[in-house]
């Protein structure tokens, strides 16, 4: 995949608080629609922790609506910020810096934050070395009979992380190519499997 693709140096964002916001505002939609929503923030001056804190939970909904389901998006975004409050004194700086375990638990603890968003943050604004598991990992690996289409989350990402060296930088390229190769040619829907990278990996099952 790299050798096809070259490196894709994700997460395109300017600051690792972007990259927070982004993450919660990817939840179920397209990049492009996040892109959209985070220009409105930034066109506004409010992809800052404080701003965004102050900001009225209706405002923040109205600004984010190109990402979809913006009221249930304001209100997780809402309590990931009052967490960062709580924890860790509205420090941006302060999560990031934390133990890997001990960000994640309080990550996880947040209403509207799962393990995929969690560790989407971790890996992606924190670099701390661990693996992100989607829909498109989980796609591509089933379709070669890797993992059971059943496997869940935490059985998935341990496999990953036992057979991969243990760097944040390698974890980031590789969950990255295998979001373009879903993408591109591991589509969920006509798969054009004949043109793709890893065609001739195991068999594919489609």
């Amino acid at each position: 995949m790299l050798a096809f693709f070259g490196p894709q140096q994700w997460w395109p964002a300017k600051s690792p608080f972007e990259i927070i916001v982004g993450a919660v505002l990817t939840q179920g939609t397209s990049w492009k629609n996040v892109e959209k929503a985070l220009a409105n923030l930034e066109f506004a001056h409010l992809l800052n922790y404080d701003a965004l804190l102050a900001l009225p939970e209706k405002a923040l909904a109205e600004l984010i609506k190109p990402a979809g389901f913006f009221n249930v998006k304001a209100a997780r975004l809402g309590n990931l910020l009052v967490m960062i409050a709580e924890n860790y004194g509205g420090k941006i700086d302060a999560l990031l810096a934390d133990e890997l375990g001990q960000a994640r638990q309080a990550l996880l603890k947040v209403r509207g934050v799962g393990e995929e968003t969690a560790d989407a943050i971790l890996l992606y604004a924190a670099g701390k070395p661990i693996f992100v598991i989607d829909s498109y990992t989980h796609r591509i690996f089933s379709r070669h009979n890797m993992v059971d289409e059943e496997t869940d989350y935490q059985t998935m990402q341990k496999t990953f992380m036992a057979n991969i060296e243990e760097e944040a930088s390698i974890f980031n390229e590789y969950h990255a190519l295998i979001v373009m190769t879903a993408k591109k040619f591991c589509k969920k829907n006509k798969p054009l499997c004949p043109n793709c990278p890893l065609y001739g990996l195991n068999e594919c099952y489609i």
